[in-house]
């Protein structure tokens, strides 16, 4: 199966540069250049962590970016993807991980570093360049060829349900579906906020322009305008008419500052490239505000709730922690291996029930089979997907719609171990949220975040193909009817040359 990678417009600016593969070519531990007397640990995590990845593949396909012969030699791949996956791991910053990079001689042999040395492979600015290179179809075609390439040559019997109830042969396996939301690290977005920021932009922009040009400053306001927003933010107790006062205020703040500006562009005078992207953000947030304030409502389409990442929407999860949040959401699925992929990604609210046939699709189009069941919430069984699982012989779990006949009988023993079995993506979100850096995503670019989450995702896979061996990842399924938890007690004996697998009941 032969993945290949788009071209990323991200890179180039118009100048694609070079890519010139590493002259070295690290095959094992015993190749790395160690200083003298230190001897590094064979079942070191990160050295683990490497064996599980095919670099030489990804390289060859990632070169591929890079078609011109001239201009500035780019890092190898395994310097860029290890680097991201370092960071994903252990949560630092780009001038931390630079440092840790440099100090850390794991960490050198994992981004591909022929020996150890005592000075910064990189420099930590050339971190955007990567999360830009790499982007989120890249880096799902990266971890489809990592799980490729670590599953089991000849896996057993999944030991399903299914098979011992005659479903069809041609499905097999089981996939977990669910949507959760990756919240980015914004502040809570508070309509009077939205408008001073605007505000106090404006002013920068204004004096911006007036010291280019050597023009007198109109009268802005600005210490009045500062000392009306305080009133409201300071306050403890906040009245709807309060609130309106303010808001009103702001307008008006925003509007002799717009027009401003307005009769300096007409005059010829320029603002930048980036204030000129801004000033349509802050157009729009006006926009959005007044018709608000004019109607009294509290919504309105296409949201925006941060200035500086406008991509940004509010994603309403009805959680009792957070019954709304602000980041991008998007599904995942989870194989009979517990092998995470990312199905759909999008910054706007959708339907989580859209994904469930292309996710079904994808599962096919890698295994040739559909799965012989699938495990989502309630709100994935509607009518369509019911009748798609239904004519696929796939066995969606779950009640059947409307009310249920009177003398219906109810598999509670299958229920049960459908629902206990589907816990796994709510472990798996839990464990990118707490421990891969998906809970606050601190990337400020839209192509940047969706990048940082398809990482999360990758890292989460190679953590787990680190801890478990390939003994388990043969015999491991989420169905209980063969492999009871409570009944069956197996013993992996693991010898030099064999492994043998001996299940006492």
């Amino acid at each position: 199966k032969m993945l290949h990678f788009r071209k990323n417009p991200c890179t180039s600016n118009g100048d694609p540069t070079l890519y010139k593969r590493s002259s070295y070519h690290q095959f094992g531990l015993d190749d790395f250049n160690q200083p003298a007397g230190f001897k590094m640990n064979l079942e070191n995590r990160w050295v683990r962590k490497a064996e599980t990845i095919p670099w030489a593949e990804i390289e060859d396909k990632y070169a591929e970016l890079f078609p011109s012969n001239t201009g500035m030699p780019a890092k190898p791949l395994r310097m860029a993807l290890g680097s991201l996956l370092i960071q994903k791991q252990l949560g630092f910053s780009d001038r931390e991980l630079v440092e840790e990079l440099r100090e850390n001689p794991y960490f050198q042999y994992f981004i591909g570093l022929p020996g150890y040395q005592d000075r910064a492979p990189f420099a930590p600015s050339l971190l955007v360049e990567f999360r830009k290179r790499l982007t989120d179809e890249i880096l799902g075609d990266i971890n489809e060829m990592i799980i490729e390439y670590n599953e089991p040559k000849d896996p057993p019997a999944s030991g399903d349900s299914s098979n011992e109830q005659g479903s069809d042969s041609r499905n097999s396996g089981t996939m977990i579906l669910d949507a959760t939301c990756a919240p980015q690290n914004i502040e809570y977005p508070q309509d009077i906020n939205l408008l001073n920021e605007s505000r106090e932009n404006l002013e920068e922009f204004i004096d911006y322009i007036c010291y280019v040009y050597n023009t007198e400053k109109p009268r802005m306001y600005r210490q009045l305008a500062r000392r009306d927003y305080l009133n409201l933010a300071r306050s403890k107790r906040r009245s709807k008419k309060k609130i309106r006062t303010a808001i009103r205020k702001q307008l008006q703040y925003i509007r002799r500052d717009r027009g401003y500006l307005a009769s300096f562009l007409k005059e010829g005078k320029e603002l930048t490239d980036k204030q000129m992207a801004r000033l349509k953000v802050i157009d729009k947030v006006y926009e959005q505000q007044k018709y608000m304030y004019d109607n009294d409502v509290r919504s309105v389409e296409d949201r925006i709730v941060s200035i500086s990442q406008p991509y940004i929407r509010p994603i309403v999860r009805g959680k009792a922690a957070a019954p709304v949040e602000f980041g991008a959401k998007f599904d995942m699925s989870l194989d009979s291996l517990g092998m995470a992929r990312i199905e759909k990604l999008s910054f706007d609210a959708y339907n989580e029930n859209e994904v469930l046939q292309t996710a079904a699709e994808n599962y096919k189009r890698r295994t040739g089979k559909y799965p012989e069941r699938i495990l989502a919430d309630k709100i994935y069984r509607n009518r369509n997907n019911l009748s798609y699982c239904r004519e696929r012989g796939i066995r969606l779990s779950g009640p059947a719609l409307g009310r249920p006949p009177k003398n219906q009988k109810i598999d509670r023993k299958l229920e049960y171990i459908d629902n206990a079995d589907r816990v796994a993506v709510e472990r798996a979100f839990s464990l990118a949220k707490r421990c891969f850096g998906l809970g606050r995503i601190r990337t400020k670019l839209d192509h940047t975040t969706r990048s940082s989450i398809a990482l999360s995702v990758i890292a989460m896979n190679i953590d787990r193909l680190t801890d478990i061996s390939l003994a388990e990842l043969g015999v491991m399924d989420f169905s209980r009817f063969k492999w009871y938890r409570s009944s069956i007690s197996c013993l992996f004996i693991i010898n030099a040359d064999r492994v043998e697998i001996s299940a006492g009941y």
